[in-house]
């Protein structure tokens, strides 16, 4: 049996404008295991994206509790949040968020220079070339295909060997068969590295090659999963 690696307790989100109070998560609890790959679904606006935010500890509960390989996320500081989920935590979005004036290689070596990896430069070369982007290392951004550049993504999200990989619309900027490729290759890098993958999508296909679906509606969990 797996070690829990997240634990979501009772969370909930709400907002308040001039115009009221808008409830976003209401009471949302489940618990997510070591390795496990997990979909969480619903249409948009159904509050995924911000869980998502949630988890990482970007955005902070209303109500409730995160805790994250048993650290109470809303329990630390700002400083002591960022420092957890740079050592435990690899984000891809549907927008790629790569750095344009860097290259493909720096891009992913940046994690690493950040937490001082002497092997910066050897770590990002290896895990582009998992990726299949071997011929890529010096190429920016914009000369690169969607396709290439969440696969860019991808390895500057795996390269610090996350326990955790939350995954937000990963596949939603792409064409089905390059979408196919990257899912394909989140899992193969979830196996290989045993990090567990959170991943938001609205794609019920994609949702069903993770070993559980938890499914939103209206900011609550209908199905667990």
């Amino acid at each position: 049996m797996s070690d829990c690696i997240i634990s979501v307790e009772h969370v909930f989100k709400s907002v308040t404008d001039s115009t009221g109070t808008l409830a976003i998560l209401r009471d949302i609890d489940f618990r997510l295991n070591e390795k496990e790959t997990v979909a969480i679904v619903g249409a948009s606006g159904s509050g995924k994206s911000t869980l998502l935010s949630i988890i990482a500890g970007l955005d902070v509960p209303s109500q409730g509790t995160v805790t994250l390989a048993g650290q109470d996320l809303f329990a630390l500081s700002e400083d002591a949040r960022a420092a957890l989920r740079a050592q435990k935590i690899g984000f891809v979005f549907q927008s790629f968020q790569l750095l344009g004036n860097l290259t493909a290689l720096e891009n992913v070596m940046l994690p690493l220079e950040l937490a001082n990896r002497r092997d910066a430069r050897k770590a990002a070369s290896e895990m582009l070339a998992r990726v299949g982007l071997s011929q890529r290392l010096g190429h920016y951004p914009k000369v690169l295909s969607g396709g290439e550049q969440q696969r860019v993504a991808l390895a500057r999200a795996f390269v610090v060997q996350p326990a955790v990989l939350l995954a937000d619309e990963p596949t939603g900027s792409l064409d089905f068969a390059t979408g196919e490729t990257v899912m394909e290759l989140m899992l193969d890098l979830n196996r290989e590295r045993g990090t567990t993958l959170v991943l938001v999508t609205h794609d019920k296909a994609l949702a069903a090659r993770c070993q559980r679906v938890i499914t939103i509606e209206a900011g609550r969990v209908v199905e667990p999963g």
